[in-house]
């Protein structure tokens, strides 16, 4: 019809032309009988056009009744009857088809009746648009389901009673690595209803007519205000507060901890549960749109949630680089980066580029944080000096604390392969570059662990120096160097250092061992040899150099007696072995000595104030060593017969 009236027109003018009608003396007979039937035909169309606008203004004035008389009951239509709902839709609809047919008219025929018509009708048209945005936002409201469904649970991570052994100083021992989260969401597995089925239907045949009306984009603006609001309400649920970069910066670190133990675990729930929710609804009730529409409706009702999460993340990462916060670090950053592909999933390139480009960076910024912590934590190791010998020789905190963070470390692996590039060789010992030079992969987290052990040993060698006692420098060493080898065979980090790395320093604990036992027992042992015990040209033993002899030995065993029992050697297998070795060396040299010269000294006076110790007291006070509980012998009283007994 439309193409009819516009090839119509076209005729009429032709018709109506002068120039053409001073030139219709040239024309047939039969041209001048077309022109007269469309002449009459252009005036039938007029008078049709005519009876048409009063119908049209008859059936407008019933249905702006309709529309006035449901706008000025207050209560929301779709509270009612479905079928009052479904009248409703008609009516507006007939006023939109109203709205069309007068739009038409009106391109051909501008008088003020026409006018006065189209401006009714729009006016008709709003103000139902205005309801039908009223009632759509009411049934969003009103039908929004509770934040958190049934079947998926929200639990706070930073109340678990996990070994949470993050802290700030060398003094103390544990680190807590990656946390091992409880579920492992897939967006698929978890989209739930954020507005309840029964009202999609409604919604969307809402949407659907405020399109057709011209009003999409007044539809679009309130669905997103609603669902804005409702994102806001998820973040509470999750327990996300809009916290500014400086409040952040400002954090202990254990508030900290745990608000980024929170933070991890909320923006996979956040992103795999609820935006994937919110995509789902999205194209559901607004699916009459265009893909760019519904898209854009998409980024605008999520960016704020998506950027106060982020905008964490990115506090986090520029706060100060130290070594405490790196696993946490780390959990933000892997857990960034695993959901990045979700949130690419969910927003078109285009369209979501703000929010793309915003989770890759704070990803970045993370990394680079990561890196820096890595630093740090070798130049803290290089700093943390001290004055004072550490007491006892046992295992130092920062042995503890350094070995336990490079394990943790070894559950990043993948990740720290990804951020540690292009390191140097300066922190290796010579005996680390050979060992990454054995090693058939050498990876940049085995490089970094083989430095962080050089720096380790070279600080230990350094405090080992504040030990007067050369056989304390030993058993220090040997605790320390014991325990690292101990943490290595045990955990993941083997797999990184290799078996060459456990055999290099098993070699050296017991080097450290043999050369104690040397510093600590062989001036005990001078006193048992042979050499020097008769007189110049006799065989016969002299009872003066026995007695000095004897007297020498208690004196100096005593005295490393006192000072080994304040000495500490942790592990209960290396204690066992060492005082063992200790006994077979000692216990079998003063039994043969003993045998051979004791009966010299049955005729002097007193002579267990010489021979004060039976072998079986020497066993006996040999297993008291290294206990770390200082004791002393003066006030032994030997429990054996007396020399006067056995000869009564």
């Amino acid at each position: 019809m439309t193409g009819s009236l516009t090839m119509m027109d076209s005729m009429a003018k032709v018709v109506t032309d002068e120039a053409f009608l001073q030139k219709a003396e040239y024309l047939s007979d039969e041209m001048m009988m077309i022109i007269s039937d469309l002449e009459t035909h252009c005036s039938n169309l007029s008078l049709a056009e005519d009876k048409g606008i009063g119908a049209i203004e008859k059936r407008l004035d019933a249905l702006q009744e309709k529309i006035v008389a449901w706008d000025s009951d207050q209560s929301m239509i779709w509270d009612r009857d479905p079928e009052e709902a479904s009248e409703y839709l008609n009516v507006v609809d007939e006023v939109r088809q109203v709205v069309e047919s007068l739009g038409s008219l009106h391109a051909k025929v501008r008088d003020d009746e026409c006018n006065e018509l189209v401006r009714r009708a729009h006016s008709s048209l709003q103000m139902a648009m205005a309801r039908l945005e009223e009632e759509f936002v009411h049934l969003l409201v009103q039908y929004q389901q509770p934040v958190e469904p049934d079947h998926v649970s929200f639990r706070s991570t930073e109340d678990d009673p996990v070994d949470d052994f993050s802290c700030s100083s060398f003094d103390e021992e544990p680190i807590i690595g990656k946390i091992r989260s409880e579920i492992s969401l897939h967006s698929e597995e978890f989209v739930i209803d954020l507005v309840h089925p029964t009202a999609v239907f409604d919604l969307k045949c809402i949407a659907a007519m405020m399109l057709m009306s011209g009003y999409d984009k007044e539809c679009c603006q309130a669905y997103i205000n609603v669902r804005k609001e409702a994102l806001d309400e998820c973040l509470l649920f999750l327990r996300i507060e809009k916290w500014s970069i400086e409040e952040v910066l400002q954090m202990d670190w254990s508030l900290l901890n745990s608000k980024i133990k929170r933070w991890n675990r909320a923006m996979k729930v956040f992103i795999r549960v609820y935006l994937n929710s919110e995509r789902r609804l999205c194209d559901l009730v607004l699916g009459d749109h265009s893909l760019s529409v519904r898209d854009s409706c998409f980024v605008e009702t999520t960016k704020g949630a998506i950027f106060q999460m982020l905008n964490f993340g990115e506090a986090v990462s520029i706060g100060s680089p130290k070594p405490e916060k790196l696993f946490r670090v780390l959990d933000m950053y892997e857990g960034l980066s695993h959901l990045i592909p979700d949130v690419e999933s969910l927003f078109s390139e285009e369209l979501g580029f703000s929010i793309l480009t915003e989770c890759q960076e704070v990803l970045s910024r993370l990394g680079e944080c990561i890196r820096l912590i890595l630093t740090e934590f070798k130049n803290a190791i290089r700093s943390n000096t001290s004055t004072n010998a550490f007491a006892g020789g046992g295992i130092h905190p920062l042995t503890k604390y350094v070995m336990n963070y490079i394990k943790a470390l070894a559950d990043y692996s993948e990740t720290l392969d990804l951020l540690l590039e292009d390191q140097d060789d300066n922190d290796l010992s010579e005996s680390s570059k050979a060992i990454l030079g054995s090693l058939e992969k050498s990876t940049p987290v085995v490089h970094y662990l083989l430095s962080i052990t050089s720096i380790v040993e070279s600080n230990l060698e350094g405090r080992s120096m504040l030990y007067r006692d050369g056989a304390l420098q030993h058993i220090f060493l040997m605790n320390n160097i014991f325990y690292m080898v101990q943490k290595v065979k045990d955990s993941e980090l083997q797999k990184f250092l290799g078996e060459e790395w456990i055999k290099e320093h098993s070699k050296s604990y017991r080097h450290h061992s043999i050369s104690y036992e040397r510093a600590s027992w062989n001036p005990v042992l001078l006193f048992l040899k042979d050499e020097g015990i008769c007189n110049p040209g006799s065989n016969s033993p002299s009872k003066t150099v026995l007695k000095e002899r004897f007297k020498n030995f208690n004196l100096i065993f005593e005295e490393v007696y006192k000072s080994q029992t304040s000495w500490v050697i942790p592990n209960s297998q290396l204690r066992v072995e060492l005082r063992i070795s200790i006994s077979l060396k000692v216990l079998q040299a003063y039994r043969t000595f003993m045998g051979r010269y004791s009966s010299h000294l049955d005729s002097v006076r007193q002579k267990d104030k010489y021979i004060k110790y039976s072998p079986d007291d020497l066993e006996e006070f040999l297993l008291d060593l290294f206990e770390g509980s200082a004791k002393s012998l003066h006030s032994f009283r030997r429990r054996i017969i007396s020399i006067h007994s056995k000869d009564q």
